[in-house]
């Protein structure tokens, strides 16, 4: 079903905006251009069907957000103390929101830092190993005895409801615009590509099932595929000094 009154008969006027771009190109500051012109050119509610495709052109291009350790930390300082766990989390672990939220003291060997999601909570219907870093540990060692079942509770009950006005209130707080619960998770991926960690490695700990999908963090590890061109440069370095080796000592004979 079109979103649009009439149709298809608007896209054409909104797609004229982004004639000649690709779709890697459409960012959302580029968006956000477009609607201010489409209000100073047509009424609130027009532009409002306009902006609406927002959320379709982002989920094309995968234009996500992530942001910075010190901006984690600016957020969780804003955040009340029962989310703060659950927030620090997500980029510890890099685990989409309902598996973090449903994570069950049953899924977590704590001596072997380990946890687990099971194939029908996963969103590949796969199970999923997830390593424990000390700072997780730290946090789910936090939780025991709040729950018989649940690790993260809210006054002795499971958290279900993660994007609630205390979320979107520290976000503000925080200077963090158009940032959803699910860029956590593109954060944790981000800083390990930035780190370092080969992109197969980051694909199988975050179990996407798609390589394409990991690829769109590359451009994050510049000095990664650096460090492997630079093999060509010592195979013909070397080749061009034993040539040059030879001919010196063809000369001298």
């Amino acid at each position: 079903m079109c979103p649009f009154k009439g149709g298809n008969s608007r896209l054409p006027g909104f797609s004229s905006s982004f004639r000649g771009r690709l779709l890697s190109e459409i960012t959302r500051e580029i968006i956000a251009e477009v609607g201010e012109v489409k209000r100073k050119e047509t009424s609130p509610s027009t532009a409002n069907h306009y902006l609406a495709t927002r959320a379709i052109l982002r989920r094309a291009t995968l234009d996500w957000e992530w942001i910075e350790p010190e901006q984690v930390k600016m957020l969780l300082d804003e955040l009340p103390e029962h989310l703060v766990d659950l927030v620090k989390s997500s980029p510890c672990t890099g685990l989409r929101k309902r598996n973090v939220t449903d994570l069950e003291w049953s899924q977590v060997d704590l001596q072997r830092n380990a946890a687990w999601i099971h194939a029908d909570q996963a969103k590949g219907r796969e199970n999923i190993h997830v390593s424990l870093n000390v700072t997780a540990i730290e946090i789910l060692r936090k939780q025991i005895g709040k729950h018989p079942v649940r690790i993260f509770t809210y006054r002795g009950k499971p958290i279900n409801q993660v994007n609630t006005k205390a979320w979107r209130r520290a976000l503000e707080q925080a200077g963090i615009e158009d940032f959803r619960w699910h860029d956590l998770r593109h954060t944790w991926a981000s800083w390990l590509t930035q780190k370092g960690i080969p992109l197969n490695v980051i694909q199988e700990m975050s179990a996407w099932e798609s390589t394409e999908m990991v690829k769109r963090y590359a451009h994050l590890a510049p000095e990664q595929f650096r460090k492997h061109a630079i093999v060509v440069d010592e195979l013909l370095n070397n080749t061009i000094l034993t040539q040059s080796g030879n001919q010196e000592s063809g000369n001298i004979t």
